[in-house]
Order: C-alpha cells, then sequence, then structure tokens
C-alpha cells in the first residue's frame, strides 16, 4: 500500500484508539496522525510495530508504560512544552480505558498543553454492541481486584447497579470471576467475549452454570471482555414499601422520607407521597417552604390546614 504521508497537526498530546486485533480497524485520521506525531508514545514498542510496519509508519516509538511512567512523564511534558505533537496508543483498543495514562492527561491539561482525542476501536463498547444486552444503561468497571475478598465486595456493589456491567478478565482468572458472580449476584445471565474482531471472535452467553460447562469443554484464551446482565428486581406490594416508609419515618422528615423510598423502589413519588398520607405520617403545624414547594411541583395535595 501507498505510505501514509505526514499531515501539519497542532502541538499536543493526541491519545489515538488502535485495532482490537483486526489490522484494519483503524481510522484514516489515526494513521495521519501516527505518521504526523514527533513520537508515538506505546505500552510495548514491539506490538505497535506491527501495526506501524502494516501502514509503513515510519514515527520513532517509545515505550510509556506504568513501569517506566514516573520517570517518562517530566521528559513527555518537557516535549509538549516545546510544541510537539505527540501520539499517545496502547496494545489495542483506546488508551486509558484500563490503560496507564491518565496522569499523563491530567498533568498535560493543568500545564496547559492541549489534548485531541482520535477515537476508535474500544472493547467493551465492541462486546455490547453485538451482545443484545442493555446498552442504554451500563457500568465500565474494568480489571477486578484478583483476591476474593475484594472481587466479590466490587460484584456485590455492581449488582446494586441497573443495567450491564462490562468487565476486563484474563483467562486464568475468569473461572474463579464466573464462580463470584454466581454467589454475589446469582444466576445473572452473562456474555463472555473472545478474540473481538479476529478470525475466531466469539461470544459465549449463557448462566455462570452454563458458561462453567462450556469453558470446561473448550478453556478460554487471552484477554475477556465479560458482561453481567441486569439484575430483575423484586415486585413491590403495598405492605412492603409500607414498611419502607414506616422505617424511614423513624428516622426522617415526611418529605425526606418519601424522597428516599422513591429512589430505593424506583416508584413515582407521587405513589409514595400518598402511601405516607395513608399511614398518617406526622404533619408538622407550619410546613416549611421547601417542602410546600416541593408538593407544588410534584401536583400533591397540600394538606396542611390553611392559615
Amino acid at each position: 500500500m501507498t505510505q501514509i504521508q505526514p499531515v501539519p497537526l497542532a502541538p499536543g498530546l493526541y491519545i489515538v484508539a488502535t485495532p482490537l486485533g483486526n489490522a484494519r480497524d483503524i481510522t484514516l485520521r489515526a494513521l495521519d496522525v501516527l505518521a504526523s506525531a514527533a513520537v508515538i508514545l506505546c505500552e510495548d514498542t514491539r506490538v505497535s510495530a506491527k501495526l506501524t510496519s502494516r501502514y509503513q509508519i515510519a514515527t520513532r516509538r517509545i515505550a510509556y508504560h506504568e513501569h517506566n511512567a514516573e520517570a517518562m512523564r517530566p521528559k513527555i511534558l518537557a516535549r509538549l512544552e516545546k510544541g510537539e505533537a505527540l501520539a499517545l496508543i496502547s496494545d489495542a483498543g483506546t488508551p486509558l480505558i484500563s490503560d496507564p495514562g491518565m496522569p499523563l492527561v491530567r498533568a498535560a491539561r493543568e500545564a496547559g498543553y492541549n489534548v485531541f482525542t482520535v477515537p476508535g476501536a474500544s472493547a467493551p463498547i465492541a462486546a455490547l454492541s453485538i451482545s443484545g444486552m442493555a446498552t442504554d444503561r451500563f457500568t465500565f468497571a474494568g480489571f477486578l481486584s484478583p483476591k476474593q475478598g475484594a472481587r466479590r465486595r466490587a460484584l456485590a456493589d455492581l449488582g446494586n447497579q441497573d443495567g450491564t456491567v462490562a468487565l476486563f478478565e484474563s483467562a486464568k482468572r475468569v473461572g474463579a470471576l464466573i464462580d463470584d458472580i454466581e454467589a454475589e449476584l446469582g444466576a445473572r445471565d452473562i456474555c463472555v467475549a473472545r478474540e473481538l474482531t479476529k478470525k475466531f471472535e466469539e461470544m459465549i452467553f449463557g448462566t455462570p452454570e452454563e458458561v462453567r460447562a462450556i469453558f470446561a469443554e473448550t478453556p478460554p484464551r487471552g484477554e475477556l471482555v465479560v458482561l453481567i446482565g441486569a439484575g430483575t428486581k423484586a415486585e413491590l406490594g403495598p405492605e412492603d414499601v409500607d414498611a419502607m416508609l414506616e422505617d424511614a419515618l423513624a428516622s426522617m422528615s415526611r418529605r425526606d422520607a418519601v424522597q428516599s423510598v422513591a429512589e430505593m423502589t424506583g416508584l413515582k413519588r407521587k405513589e409514595i407521597y400518598a402511601r405516607a398520607l395513608a399511614l398518617g405520617a406526622p404533619v408538622s403545624g407550619q410546613a416549611n417552604q421547601s417542602e410546600k414547594a416541593d408538593k407544588n411541583n410534584n401536583n400533591e395535595p397540600d394538606d396542611e390546614p390553611a392559615a
């Protein structure tokens, strides 16, 4: 192919997404930036060489990773001070998504240098887009702790959030992660994505038990994206809502108790307010202005006696 020709670049730090696996999944703008930057800051220069060689990009590559970041950061800032354009890439996907680099971006911004995004491939977004799981709301948590106790605490916290949870995990630890998902979150639907954009791309779906059975036949390899489906909230009856309200009213004003229960249950505030009135929630002789305004804004009846 024709060698990519350098183009003028504004000075600053360019955060450049590179392919996950298929080398053709790179944008034309990314190629322009990589060919035109003063240097390319790489997670691993040997891995990056495969990409730059394919597109005949001759830009010098310099290692920048978690082990040398502290020593390299002042040198990079000094180059930005000279007005250079620098490109930062990871081994695959979008830099800073569970990759080192945040302190560098923060330092560059605080020093007043330009920081540009050159977007492209991102493993969690790629997996979500073909999973069939909820994408209107999701939480990305990167790699969880390799220690079981910390990992389970993190899963318990993540399980309380709405939407899909996206994680990274290595093949050697994914079995333990699946066991912990089941222990903390039950038989949730999960999806394990492997080899995204490559020849043997695969999406494995099922409950933890079903996915374990698949892995027993075909052990996973490489780094994986694990998606955890949202839990199903139990249906709450009027008696459940009343019990929650009574607990809340024991330590809160009626207004705060209604707000708290509405947030916990996802029910409309007016419905919770009506339940509070039915319970005979105490009303002060003179409602404060914020509570009156709140009731008016929510079309709630003002049960205070007229002055």
